[in-house]
């Protein structure tokens, strides 16, 4: 099991290695439809680990709370809380809701969060980025998002994995030649 203080990457090698690591992220929340900005996070666990080449995976571990790339300009946030609050609004009929009949996976502190899980649904629980020379390949207005739909919440938590090339593999490498007394040379050209 993962805790949010566990370190489960071992440290970078000098010589081109492949590194496959997951980290724990945990957040707390403080609306009931919240957009959290991760990218930040998520880029420096890339340079902790010396990943070069490779993807990040980001997984939200709940069923009402989702993982998105969407661009951090504070109106369009307040838009797209206005818009997944009327899509699937916590005022309407949810069966899930219904705690005197429902029996499945209820709890002690069983919220009535049916819009939550209709809105992860259409959201998703995943995203998936590429590493290019050690940085999130992500367009210019790109960030990575925890969407809150159930908030708030003391602990919602994120797992990443990181996976690739620690250096530039040996496919990336350019050769050069060299001209010598003994005629030309091949030599081979880090970074």
């Amino acid at each position: 099991m993962l805790r949010p203080s566990s370190v489960a990457c071992a440290p970078p090698v000098p010589a081109a290695a492949h590194v496959v690591c997951s980290r724990l992220l945990s957040l707390a929340t403080r609306q009931s439809i919240e957009l959290i900005d991760i990218t930040d996070r998520i880029a420096e666990l890339v340079r902790d680990t010396g990943l070069r080449s490779g993807q990040v995976v980001l997984l939200s571990r709940h069923t009402t709370a989702a993982v998105r790339i969407q661009e951090n300009e504070p109106l369009l946030l307040e838009d797209l809380r206005e818009f997944l609050a009327g899509l699937a609004p916590a005022t309407s009929a949810y069966r899930h809701n219904d705690f005197r009949v429902r029996t499945h996976h209820m709890h002690p502190d069983e919220r009535p969060n049916g819009h939550a899980h209709c809105l992860q649904l259409l959201l998703g629980s995943s995203e998936s980025v590429p590493v290019v020379d050690g940085a999130l390949a992500l367009g210019t207005w790109q960030r990575l998002f925890l969407v809150e739909l159930d908030g708030p919440r003391p602990d919602r938590q994120v797992l990443v994995q990181l996976s690739g090339q620690t250096r530039r593999p040996a496919a990336e490498r350019r050769l050069k030649v060299m001209t010598s007394r003994g005629g030309p040379r091949l030599h081979l050209v880090l970074g």
